[in-house]
């Protein structure tokens, strides 16, 4: 069915029908406008989210990005980055295929619809034209009859009047004659014109206008094919993406199922074990020998003043505490003696690894310029040979730098499982009842440099160590005790703090008083001096009774 058929008569039914389709189509582009706006602005956020989570620099040594369930969050921040480039690609495909097309032949559309409505309007003008004319015709053919028919009366009044002349009557004939000449005239134009505009109007009705409905149903139809076109785009535009959005989801489902639980508490032993041993248990102590041994001297004297240190002591032992008090800054050492044995052999393993890699850059480096100064010696015009001297120079000094710097560290490495191997052994030869291994710091770890020394992790952050024991414990008294027994250090420390004292490796000290539980043991030096030293750094040998 055709609308030049149908419709001939309703033309302004078809205008308003051609014009609301128009309407729709720019409705429709403002709606892929504002869905590309919510697109863009939902990957914008997606982004900003993404970023705000996202560490600022990703590396293999952060401490974090050894735990799966950590990489797993990077990976779905990663995955969810990717879903936003899709969102962003959905967007770009609306403004592209829907908007920027449909928005071209909406203007196309226009200027279609305008000029076959042009067509029309000419056409009616036409018809218009050719009526006037035949109107025209028409009341010229009316007049003249009219005219005719006056003078048709006019001449029987005279030929009948007897005062009349010949002459008048002759005139009066001619006057009739003439208008009815007149009315012959007008009528074959008037109908000359009837049957044009009988003709017009036929190719009016029939012909022309048929043809402009005809090409604006055309139109129309073009238009609702291309609407139609645009509402498929719009879903086949999300799901050309789909795939890629499910593998985005997907991801996130495989890095949630690569998180280990038990890989991370691996993890975070390999990071902080420090090696060494749990502390052993308490010895109890007799305080009835000092009675014993008082009475056996029978000294009432020996007895008070012995009761006096022995006093002294106890109320020492009364007022120390678990040594996990103030913290101070511990001096980060080169060869990361601070840290606990494990740790130590740990870093200095990954120290020695570095640097093994930085020296193999090296020497491709220089092997690389070693080659290319053999090529500008063979062949002078691709290079001056000596203009690489300067770089090769600097090369071989910083391979000379690596290979000093690897050997220092390797000698620490050996030092460090060398003190390992002989930490274990003496914990094998040690007696139980007298065995004390290194106390633990709050975070669970053991401590190399003091016992009261904790680390929070192997992020570069610098160690924090305990107060001295004189912060928590009275000053030493002029009287002197009795020594209990011997203790060896088994490894070197410094003394630094406040009540401390120092001491070198395979040094033999007098024991004073044992570790009460804090992780401090009392010794005395053969000139006098007392102090305290970290009951892991030394091995216990006690007064046989």
């Amino acid at each position: 069915m055709e609308w030049g058929s149908e419709l001939w008569d309703q033309y302004d039914i078809i205008d308003r029908q051609t014009q609301w389709g128009i309407d729709l189509i720019e409705k429709y582009v403002k709606f892929v406008k504002d869905r590309t706006e919510i697109e863009q602005s939902y990957a914008k956020q997606l982004r900003t989210l993404v970023k705000k989570y996202s560490p600022k620099r990703v590396t293999k040594e952060d401490q974090e990005m050894k735990f799966s369930q950590y990489q797993a969050f990077i990976n779905i921040l990663n995955e969810l980055n990717d879903y936003a480039g899709q969102r962003e690609i959905i967007a770009e495909n609306l403004i592209q295929n829907i908007f920027a097309q449909l928005l071209k032949y909406l203007h196309e559309n226009k200027q279609e619809r305008k000029m076959h409505l042009l067509e029309g309007r000419k056409a009616q003008q036409n018809l218009e034209a050719s009526f006037k004319q035949l109107d025209y015709a028409k009341k010229r053919f009316e007049r003249d009859c009219k005219e005719a028919e006056k003078a048709m009366q006019n001449a029987e009044r005279v030929d009948n009047d007897i005062n009349a002349t010949k002459a008048d009557v002759e005139k009066a004939k001619q006057q009739a004659n003439l208008r009815n000449h007149m009315v012959e005239e007008s009528k074959n134009e008037y109908a000359s014109q009837l049957q044009k505009y009988n003709k017009d109007q036929n190719q009016f009705y029939f012909v022309e206008m048929p043809h402009v409905f005809n090409k604006l149903q055309e139109m129309d139809e073009n238009r609702i094919r291309k609407l139609c076109e645009a509402y498929k785009m719009f879903a086949d535009t999300e799901r050309q993406v789909m795939p890629i959005i499910g593998k985005c989801l997907d991801g996130m489902t495989k890095a949630a199922e690569s998180v280990n639980e038990s890989g991370d508490s691996q993890v975070l032993i390999e990071a902080h074990k420090s090696g060494f041993e749990r502390p052993g248990d308490l010895e109890f102590e007799d305080y009835s020998q000092m009675i014993n041994r008082t009475s056996s001297e029978n000294s009432i004297g020996s007895l008070k003043s012995e009761s006096k240190a022995d006093h002294r002591t106890i109320g020492k032992s009364k007022t120390k505490r678990w040594p996990f008090g103030k913290k101070n800054k511990l001096i980060v050492s080169e060869d990361f003696s601070h840290l606990p044995p494990e740790q130590r052999r740990k870093k200095l393993q990954q120290k020695i690894e570095d640097l093994n890699k930085e020296l193999q850059k090296q020497v491709d480096q220089s092997e690389a310029l070693d080659k290319m100064k053999d090529v500008y010696q063979r062949n002078p015009q691709m290079g001056d040979p000596n203009s690489l001297e300067p770089r090769i120079t600097e090369t071989n000094q910083q391979i000379d730098r690596l290979r000093s710097e690897i050997q220092k560290y390797e000698i620490w490495l050996a030092d460090a499982e060398a003190k390992l191997v002989s930490r274990n052994d003496s914990f094998v030869q040690y007696t139980p009842h007298c065995e004390r291994s290194p106390s633990l710091n709050n975070n669970g770890s053991h401590d190399k440099e003091s016992p009261d020394t904790t680390y929070s992790d192997d992020s570069g952050q610098e160690p924090l160590v305990q107060p001295s024991p004189v912060s928590e414990f009275d000053d030493f008294e002029d009287d002197l005790a009795n020594p209990i027994g011997s203790s060896t250090a088994l490894y070197p420390f410094d003394g630094n703090s406040e009540g401390t004292i120092p001491m070198a490796e395979g040094e033999v000290l007098q024991l004073i008083e044992e570790d009460k539980g804090d992780g401090w043991t009392r010794v005395r030096r053969s000139d006098g001096e007392e102090g305290y030293v970290p009951t892991s750094y030394v091995k216990i040998t006690l007064n046989r009774k």
